[in-house]
């Protein structure tokens, strides 16, 4: 089946619209105004009761081409839940059921309501008949929860991704910095695996996992991140270094990974070398490969030359690049090449420029060789960190924007996880090598539409998944 895409006069194909008779019930329910009401976290334990979990976000957002559709269609119940369920087969996706569906079962308008910051409008839901999980429809032009308009929020995401500060992104767009805020943090409780695996991304075998290391006002914190490619899987937040830290962080990738892939394990995994990361990886990976980045090898070398003339480090540098590019070059024995060039380059240290910076460049080597030879022998092993450098100097230069917004009792992590969002999904510019792709288009996914935003609003919509087997209905 074809996929829709959305343009600016967007239809959904004739052979999508469901002609065959459906097992529809309507139920008649007299408008319901529904009055968000703040109540204490610990109402339970005053009532003498459990707190009850939070409802599973069931939310789906629906393209129905322009306003006067949408208005029109809420006022004829078959021709409603037929145009939401062809709109469904054409993005390939399932509605997220209870576990308790078995299938066979029929969808329903439920019930309605009426959003009164959005001048009474009427949003629909849809029931399945056989688990009875009832889905809330947004149309296009609604975002959830918000009374920002999609556009004026396209062109504050857009001016964000950018680099402009919230601030000046508000002013820009005519709204309130903390909406746009809040915003992105609404955009970040939506896991990014969750989203790039509805984009039809595998879990990645390989990954490059490194720390960031940022300030939250005055104090010191590191951003754990996982990239594959061009997509960041992973973008955490910690207020500490430690070991333990660490594998917290990259547990809630592991976790969401095996949601989705209970036998999920990672092949092999690029670091810089830095001790916790490293102590994560082995803990939360056991038997992976681990290997150490061969680009940041080359600009540790001279600082392990300090009092050598800085043209000598710089030639001493380019042999050392010069000797990893022939070690990978190389078909066979890559690994046994590397060993004899290295003590061999070791030894030309201690001839031109002393026995003591020999004997510190040789137990460096001694230290890190074993994460050299690790990505020699795999030829499927990233060798450079580059695209994750890439990826935390387009975080950067945000968080230094928005440091405003930086502060101890904040949503770091969910303001980060949406700022990650962006940058998998939004295109690059149009002078760029992949331009008008965004991330996980060049890493192979498939998007719902040609509409980044309008990607956005159906990837972390909570009623959606991956249809991964014929769809229910």
């Amino acid at each position: 089946m074809s996929m829709a895409l959305r343009s600016s006069a967007t239809h959904i194909p004739p052979d999508l619209v469901v002609t065959t008779p459906i097992d529809l019930i309507f139920q008649r329910v007299a408008p319901i105004v529904s009055h968000v009401r703040s109540r204490p976290e610990n109402l339970g334990e005053h009532m003498g009761q459990t707190a009850k979990a939070p409802r599973e976000n069931r939310t789906i957002t629906v393209d129905f081409q322009d306003e006067s559709t949408y208005f029109q269609l809420i006022h004829d119940g078959k021709a409603f839940v037929e145009f939401v369920l062809a709109f469904i087969l054409s993005l390939g996706f399932q509605l997220t059921h209870k576990s308790t569906c078995n299938g066979g079962g029929g969808l329903t308008r439920h019930s309605h309501y009426a959003r009164v910051r959005l001048s009474g409008l009427t949003i629909w839901r849809i029931q399945c008949t056989r688990c009875k999980a009832v889905f809330t429809v947004l149309p296009h032009f609604v975002l959830r929860y918000r009374k920002m308009h999609p556009d004026a929020a396209r062109d504050a995401l857009l001016a964000t991704h950018g680099g402009l500060s919230l601030e000046l992104c508000a002013a820009i767009c005519h709204i309130s910095p903390m909406a746009l805020y809040r915003l992105i943090c609404a955009l970040g409780q939506h896991s990014l695996v969750t989203v790039l695996v509805k984009c039809r991304l595998p879990l990645p075998a390989y990954i490059l996992a490194d720390e960031k290391h940022s300030r939250c006002l005055t104090d010191r914190v590191y951003l754990p991140t996982i990239v594959s490619g061009r997509v960041i899987w992973h973008l955490g937040y910690s207020d500490a270094k430690s070991a333990a830290a660490f594998t917290a962080s990259y547990g809630q990738f592991q976790q969401a990974a095996l949601e989705h892939e209970p036998s999920y394990q990672v092949k092999g995994a690029l670091t810089d070398g830095f001790d916790s990361t490293v102590s994560s990886m082995r803990a939360l990976f056991p038997g992976t490969r681990l290997g150490f980045c061969l680009r940041h090898a080359l600009n540790k070398l001279p600082d392990k030359l300090v009092g050598v003339p800085a043209a000598v480090r710089q030639g001493l540098r380019s042999k050392f690049h010069a000797l990893l590019h022939r070690c990978r070059q190389r078909k066979s024995l890559r690994v046994v090449a590397l060993g004899q060039r290295l003590r061999h380059f070791a030894n030309r240290i201690n001839t031109e420029v002393g026995e003591e910076h020999g004997e510190r460049v040789r137990h460096w080597f001694e230290t890190k060789k074993a994460g050299w030879y690790a990505v020699l022998e795999d030829p499927k092993m990233p060798a450079m960190s580059t695209v994750l450098d890439q990826a935390h100097n387009a975080m950067d230069r945000k968080l230094f924007a928005m440091k405003g917004f930086h502060h101890p009792g904040g949503s770091q992590a969910a303001f980060l996880t949406g700022l990650a969002h962006l940058y998998n999904l939004i295109p690059y510019q149009r002078r760029a090598l992949n331009a008008g792709k965004c991330g996980v288009e060049v890493e192979g996914g498939v998007l719902p539409t040609s509409d980044w935003m309008f990607n956005l609003q159906i990837l972390t919509s909570g009623g959606y998944r991956c249809a991964l087997e014929p769809p229910n209905h």
